[in-house]
């Protein structure tokens, strides 16, 4: 049977996004020019896996850090032939936090690149973390706690989460710093996580009326530069923590997100749709195979046939006719609107598709 209907079998998930009309700290708004993360990446060996490990014959690169770690060690390895299943070769990443000091600590993840089943119970040996200058920053080494679980036998397996991934927290120890004088910047900007005049025009006329003077300056929708020497504190330190706590209401773009595969929609505050006619009705094709079976007579020559026989029916239903949506003042009124017709959210998603193309929903409209 092939049906082919607009009423899909889901949990309706409609969350509308309200935007807050409270303020926003402007330290959750932007980021600080030059006060940021370093990415780090490591190749490394996790060892003490219960028979979970890479196959060598199947990840030879596996046996190739092995003999490096062995050789560093002072054992010598050559023309040995080794095969253990206690060992994956792994990737280590991290992130270096801004103004990190040497000694300090930050988290690892852990990743298999081999054919390994689990990294349960396993330790990670001492691996060096370099930043994309190939330098050496951290090295990471510990107990890996890892997100899942694995269990097979003959005829079944059954994974809960991925055993493959997991973390070290404080795994890693940082080793060099990374150079950034933030004393010797004479002006810094912010930079909009979500680019806007408006947003921007707000955070620089409450930092310079915080300020009494002109402070801060708008250089275009994503980027405000603040001038160290007019806000007469004592370092550019003291003025970040002031002004990063300053609140600032935010303006954001009207837009609706949709996600086909779970059938949630998401909606801002700002949505508007204009007055619009929308038609919506359900048809389903069944079509059903009833071979009949054909026998010869009893001692007559012949052969058994099988004769084909098909069943096809089109079943159209009502549906909820033609329904007038009023032109939305207002999110609530959009949302009532669109429930009037009665349909599940996957049909209001085709609904709304075919609203935006008709040119009558005024957002920006997401597809995931």
């Amino acid at each position: 049977m092939i049906k082919k209907a607009l009423l899909f079998f889901v949990v309706f998930c409609l969350f509308p996004l309200t935007i807050s009309a409270s303020p926003i700290r402007i330290k959750d708004l932007v980021e600080f020019d030059g006060v940021r993360g370093n990415d780090l990446v490591g190749y490394g060996l996790v060892v003490g896996l219960n028979g979970t490990g890479d196959g060598i014959r199947n990840a030879p690169f596996t046996e190739e850090i092995m003999s490096n770690i062995l050789e560093r060690l002072g054992v010598n390895i050559t023309g040995e032939q080794f095969r253990p299943k206690n060992v994956a070769a792994v990737f280590v990443t991290a992130t270096l936090p801004a103004f990190s000091r040497a000694g300090g600590q930050v988290d690892v993840t852990v990743s298999a690149i081999g054919d390994a089943d689990s990294l349960l119970g396993g330790t990670l040996i001492m691996t060096p973390l370099n930043a994309a200058d190939g330098q050496i920053y951290a090295v990471a080494q510990g107990t890996i706690i890892a997100g899942g679980a694995s269990v097979a036998g003959d005829g079944a397996e059954v994974i809960s989460g991925v055993p493959t991934s997991g973390v070290i927290p404080s795994g890693a120890r940082v080793e060099r710093e990374v150079e950034f004088e933030l004393n010797s910047l004479s002006e810094l900007r912010l930079a909009l996580r979500n680019a806007d005049f408006t947003t921007a025009a707000r955070i620089e006329n409450v930092i310079n009326e915080s300020f009494g003077r002109r402070v801060a300056v708008m250089l275009d929708g994503g980027t405000v530069e603040v001038d160290f020497a007019a806000t007469r504190l004592q370092s550019p330190a003291h003025a970040i923590g002031y002004i990063e706590n300053m609140l600032v209401e935010p303006e954001l773009r009207a837009r609706v997100v949709v996600d086909q595969r779970s059938g949630t929609i998401v909606m801002g505050e700002d949505v508007r749709i204009s007055r619009v006619a929308v038609s919506q009705g359900n048809l389903t094709l069944r079509i059903q195979e009833v071979p009949v079976v054909v026998q010869p007579n009893p001692f007559s020559e012949g052969e058994t046939v099988v004769v084909p026989r098909t069943i096809a029916t089109l079943e159209e239903e009502p549906g909820t006719g033609l329904a007038e949506i009023n032109e939305g003042t207002s999110l609530s009124e959009v949302v009532a609107g669109l429930n009037a017709l009665g349909v599940s959210p996957r049909d209001m998603i085709d609904i709304l598709k075919s609203i935006k193309a008709a040119g009558a929903l005024h957002a920006e409209f997401v597809v995931r």
